[in-house]
């Protein structure tokens, strides 16, 4: 069976506690995302990833491993749910998947020490190297950018293509 999930990125303190705001699996454009794999038969999910707003690396893992991933598995990443992906699928070299979807892709601190987050990253995020075989064991791997993202998104994106010079990349 065909699945997707689709993971959020990291909101500020500010969007995450205001009550007017949609949570960060409900936001931007990840519902009509969602609603458009449906359409298309993919089983969807959009986990609402723990304090999203001072992310822990350990909880989220918990969150996302409830799911079966497998080589028919769509990821779609946003952000730090991005960079998360890159960072679990690195450290499960055992774990194939299908095609990978990561938008405006965002690493933490230890990347962007002159950008730090508001609220440090815990529980491990981001501290891991990436697996250059990764593009082995995925389907495909397309990473969409712009040419106005934040300093987090820019040095992710200069990684990333260093590392998977391969993979399409969609300004």
């Amino acid at each position: 069976m065909n699945q997707a999930i689709i993971i959020h990125g990291k909101p500020s303190k500010q969007s995450y506690f205001n009550p007017n705001l949609p949570s960060a699996s409900n936001s931007i454009w990840l519902p009509w995302l969602q609603q458009q794999l449906l359409i298309c038969g993919i089983d969807t999910q959009t986990p609402e990833m723990p304090e999203s707003w001072r992310p822990d690396y350990s909880l989220w893992l918990q969150t996302f491993e409830k799911y079966d991933v497998n080589s028919e598995t769509i990821l779609v990443g946003h952000s730090c749910g991005g960079g998360f992906l890159i960072q679990w699928m690195s450290e499960n070299p055992q774990i194939c998947v299908g095609d990978v979807y990561l938008v405006a892709p965002a690493f933490g601190d230890k990347f962007n020490p002159e950008a730090p987050y508001d609220e440090p990253l815990r529980g491990g995020f981001f501290d891991f190297e990436i697996d250059e075989a990764l593009l082995d064991r995925v389907r495909s791997l397309t990473i969409f950018y712009s040419d106005n993202d934040s300093v987090r998104v820019d040095t992710a994106i200069k990684i990333i293509k260093k590392s998977f010079p391969s993979a399409c990349y969609r300004l």
